[in-house]
């Protein structure tokens, strides 16, 4: 039998994982979307996807259910989602922030919670996963929570709740770190003459090259980076200038502010 999965919030991150899992051969009907925007639930009902706008006895056959709404309506949510969650289903999580202990009060005291924090290129099935699940959950569980997001990219189960702050500093933030520093390679590229439309092409493919080579070698990126700087040369300027300036530190230090912030989210 299927696992009927559903999701709390159809927005951008749940419409990438019910793709990726229609890309993987499930069907339209194994899922239900309770979407209370009305544009929304009606582009998502235009697909053949089942929505509702609020949770109801749909829900009582639920394998999964997946917490995919803002964090601030989370608990309105789970008030709602409570009356009608089967006591075997897992619920998974991917609000940032919001800790296991206040998702089992919210949700009357159910155990078989996982805390998931995917990433945007999710989208394109790339996307990285952190997870972490209640003692309650065995490996059944874990095994449908890590099938939903392998739909649409990797995973990594995190040895403690806190580290899933780690993952959202590292991975959760980790595109906005990337596009920012694709959007400044681009400013330069105009700054030496190229159109706008070939200097975002020329920072998006570097990305894309640099990035699919790294995955498949196995040197440590140090390495990579050292095959591509000759003494003296191009890459040697200006890795030099980026040493001066600090930009790894920075970088780095901007990777312990994220993390810093997600702690203040779940501390409320």
């Amino acid at each position: 039998m299927r696992e009927k999965i559903v999701f709390i919030g159809g927005g951008n991150m749940a419409s990438a994982i019910i793709d990726g899992l229609l890309g993987q051969g499930r069907a339209l009907e194994d899922f239900l979307v309770v979407e209370p925007y009305a544009p929304t639930r009606e582009a998502l009902a235009a697909r053949g996807l089942a929505c509702v706008e609020l949770p109801g006895p749909g829900l009582g056959d639920a394998a999964l259910c997946v917490l995919a709404t803002k964090p601030q309506v989370l608990r309105e949510a789970c008030a709602q989602v409570r009356r009608h969650l089967p006591a075997e289903a897992v619920v998974v999580s991917i609000a940032a922030g919001v800790e296991l202990a206040a998702l089992s009060d919210w949700l009357g005291g159910h155990a078989r919670i996982v805390r998931a924090m995917p990433n945007t290129p999710a989208k394109v099935g790339l996307g990285m996963t952190g997870l972490y699940a209640t003692p309650a959950c065995g490996p059944r569980e874990r095994a449908l929570a890590d099938a939903l997001f392998a739909a649409v990219g990797e995973r990594i189960w995190t040895a403690s709740e806190a580290m899933i702050d780690a993952v959202t500093a590292v991975t959760g933030s980790g595109p906005g770190y990337v596009f920012h520093f694709m959007a400044a390679l681009e400013q330069g590229a105009v700054e030496l003459g190229f159109a706008p439309a070939e200097a975002r092409r020329l920072a998006v493919s570097a990305f894309r090259g640099a990035a699919a080579l790294a995955a498949a070698e196995d040197a440590a990126l140090s390495e990579l980076q050292d095959r591509v700087t000759s003494k003296g040369g191009t890459t040697h300027a200006a890795l030099s200038h980026m040493r001066e300036a600090g930009v790894a530190e920075a970088i780095a230090r901007a990777v312990h502010c994220a993390r810093q912030r997600a702690r203040e989210l779940a501390a409320g």
